[in-house]
């Protein structure tokens, strides 16, 4: 079933992770792709899209850069003549060190690409959309990180917070335009992002303690974020408007789900 077929689709953070499986899941549904990272791995995934018949191109771009988004969005529109969809999806971990440890300027980098990224990208897809006249689906990911203090670095976890409030003042400000704008919060996923923390567990004899905290008992798999960007893009939420889609094994159903005490690391 070709969910997306005859849509053009921007996704950023495509080179590993979430980003990767998405754009591999959107091209199986029949979407036209513009994949965009740091990294210049970006070029392999969608290299290896087209050589499985499907269309993309790789690009390599700063989602926290304004010229950058600005080009990227123009670039899609330009070659394809048309947008449809925008999965803000780069981000950044910025580590685990406490308040009184980060610098301003960690934070500065952190919010720049977390949060100023998918504000970018709801400015400039959002208005190249609206010039197109087709409507169109905004994704942002933020986490679980940004509904409960625990699962993540300060700077990162305030980061996804403002990217939930973010998306519901995109999709008000975008009233009438039939453009959607959501998040998908997801809990533990494996990426390169969180792998340190699999290999920390792994190294210590704690694997089995991975995703303990959930009532699934198990870490998440980035092709499982996937599916849900795929759901937020295609017409199956075409009701959907403003929402932080929580994807987390149901972590979040309960509290505590975790324990920190001042100048102590998270337990």
């Amino acid at each position: 079933m070709d969910e997306l077929s005859g849509k053009v689709a921007i996704v950023t953070g495509a080179a590993s992770g979430i980003g990767r499986a998405a754009a591999q899941l959107f091209a199986t549904q029949g979407a036209t792709l513009v994949l965009a990272d740091m990294s210049a791995a970006v070029s392999e995934v969608a290299d290896a899209i087209v050589a499985g018949d499907g269309q993309a191109l790789g690009v390599e771009a700063d989602a926290g850069d304004e010229d950058a988004v600005e080009r990227l969005v123009a670039l899609a529109v330009d070659r394809f003549d048309r947008l449809d969809i925008c999965f803000a999806n780069a981000g950044i971990s910025g580590g685990l060190a406490s308040i009184f440890e980060q610098s301003a300027s960690d934070w500065a980098e952190i919010l720049r690409i977390n949060l100023i990224g998918p504000f970018l990208a709801i400015k400039h897809a959002g208005q190249a959309m609206h010039a197109l006249g087709n409507g169109g689906s905004i994704i942002c990911t933020a986490s679980v990180a940004g509904l409960k203090a625990g699962a993540g670095g300060p700077a990162y976890s305030a980061s996804k917070a403002g990217v939930i409030s973010l998306v519901r003042l995109g999709a008000q400000q975008l009233s009438g335009s039939g453009i959607r704008v959501n998040a998908i919060c997801p809990g533990l996923i494996q990426t390169g992002m969180t792998q340190p923390l699999y290999d920390m567990a792994h190294d210590a004899g704690r694997g089995d303690a991975i995703g303990r905290l959930n009532p699934l008992r198990r870490g998440g798999e980035a092709q499982e974020i996937a599916q849900a960007a795929l759901f937020l893009a295609s017409e199956r939420s075409s009701y959907v408007n403003g929402h932080a889609l929580v994807v987390d094994g149901g972590l979040t159903s309960a509290m505590p789900y975790s324990r920190q005490e001042f100048g102590k690391t998270a337990t």
